[in-house]
């Protein structure tokens, strides 16, 4: 079955159980060693383990484990995912049912969790989430994705949410169909940026605002898709690489002094927010080292790691991040503590320039 081929062709960003925490290259703190970076990140994993999740959330979390080299967390927290699965194939679901997209960040890790144990219920599983975004989830009429099924939506997020799970399970064509529709509707060529909500009943935006962690959302999500694209795809990747790198340059353009960016991106009215610097860090590591990022933009991930950095309390809670659970102020969220990991493994994998 195509949707299977991706469990034997190498795409998960996996990094070797028990790598040195070392990050070659600039370090945040040359005076630490390995211990207390390894102390920090530890920190950092337990307190994101502890906060209660929806679809998303786990589905980020268990992202931040898989490219982490944690197996057995991936395997545990996937097997959660399943148990909580929805009759028309959502994973992860624990209140609300109306997420179209969101279940879906739960399904790489489910597909790996199968292959590692051989378990036919996670296998079925990540087949069920599959099935469900390809023929039952709701759509605009070229067939973009609605983020939410109450209402004819389509959001930002879902660039990070499905994108990078279809094109691994064997539907690479279809995550590139996915972005384009996104950017069709939401990217602003003026600014650089996404806006974050376009209503397709009203044909028009909800929520026309530069959202900083839907920025986030996006680039990490391309990201991600890029890596899992069939060399056969060039044409398709060099145009996704343009349009990452349209986004970073979008987001640096407004960013502080401080290294961190206001979390409506051009609005300095708006809260000073942590996470969209992780996410782009994380991406701009991954581009790197995949070599289709000039390394040149490694100064700003660097930056923006040294400043998230600054954000990590005693119980290792990535502070100021867009807040759960309404995501309306600066506070800590699941999302925040998993991009602060993606993004330490993304910056180890990463070579020095």
């Amino acid at each position: 079955m195509k949707r299977r081929k991706f469990l034997k062709n190498g795409a998960f960003f996996c990094a070797a159980t028990g790598a040195s925490l070392y990050v070659r290259g600039q370090d945040v703190a040359p005076k630490a060693d390995k211990t207390a970076l390894s102390e920090k990140i530890e920190k950092v994993k337990r307190a994101m383990l502890s906060m209660q999740r929806y679809a998303w959330e786990q589905g980020v979390a268990v992202q931040a484990m898989l490219e982490s080299g944690e197996a057995e967390w991936t395997i545990l927290m996937a097997k959660d995912a399943v148990l909580r699965q929805l009759e028309d194939g959502r994973l992860a679901v624990v209140s609300s049912n109306q997420g179209v997209t969101d279940p879906a960040a739960n399904g790489e890790a489910v597909f790996f969790a199968a292959k590692a144990t051989g378990d036919p219920t996670l296998q079925k599983g990540a087949e069920n989430m599959l099935d469900y975004l390809l023929t039952k989830a709701p759509r605009t009429k070229d067939g973009t994705l609605y983020h939410i099924a109450h209402k004819p939506q389509v959001w930002i997020d879902s660039m990070y949410m499905a994108p990078p799970f279809i094109a691994v399970a064997g539907h690479p064509d279809e995550a590139v169909k996915q972005i384009e529709g996104f950017r069709k509707l939401l990217w602003n060529p003026e600014s650089k940026l996404f806006s974050q909500i376009w209503d397709d009943g009203l044909k028009d935006f909800y929520r026309k605002d530069f959202w900083g962690v839907g920025n986030g959302w996006a680039a990490a999500g391309m990201a991600r898709v890029i890596k899992a694209l069939p060399q056969k795809m060039a044409a398709e990747k060099k145009r996704l690489v343009s349009y990452v790198r349209d986004v970073i340059d979008g987001c640096l353009l407004h960013q502080r002094k401080d290294g961190f960016f206001y979390d409506v991106v051009d609005n300095p009215e708006t809260f000073v927010e942590t996470n969209l610097g992780q996410m782009l860090a994380y991406t701009i590591y991954r581009g790197i080292q995949e070599r289709w990022l000039d390394g040149s933009y490694r100064k700003h991930a660097d930056r923006m790691r040294s400043a998230a950095h600054r954000k990590v309390d005693d119980y290792g809670l990535v502070q100021d991040v867009c807040g759960a659970p309404n995501f309306e102020s600066a506070g800590t969220a699941t999302e925040g503590q998993a991009f602060f990991l993606l993004m330490e493994v993304a910056a180890l994998e990463c070579p020095p320039i």
